[in-house]
């Protein structure tokens, strides 16, 4: 099985689904991993699984106002760019 580190930047409308389904009420301190990636760093993530795959999604306060703000009908936007802050920021 694949592992993958994935910032907030980079999740995809897919993965932030599995989040939200998996956390509806949000995740809590108990759901958070935390580990030093490569550089030594000190790195806080939540975990989801695929079939193939699993993910380790960076937590933070972004990750947190997407998941509130996420809905099926609503949020299509390009996660690679400042929309997104934008969006959170709102």
């Amino acid at each position: 099985m694949k592992r993958v580190i994935v910032d907030y930047k980079k999740i995809t409308n897919e993965l932030l689904e599995e989040l939200v389904n998996k956390f509806p009420a949000g995740y809590g301190d108990e759901d958070i991993i935390g580990f030093k990636n490569a550089k030594g760093e000190e790195i806080e993530a939540v975990e989801i699984k695929t079939n193939d795959t699993v993910y380790l999604v960076k937590v933070g306060l972004k990750l947190t106002k997407a998941m509130e703000n996420f809905s099926d009908d609503d949020l299509d936007i390009d996660l690679e760019n400042d929309e997104f802050n934008d969006y959170v920021n709102d």
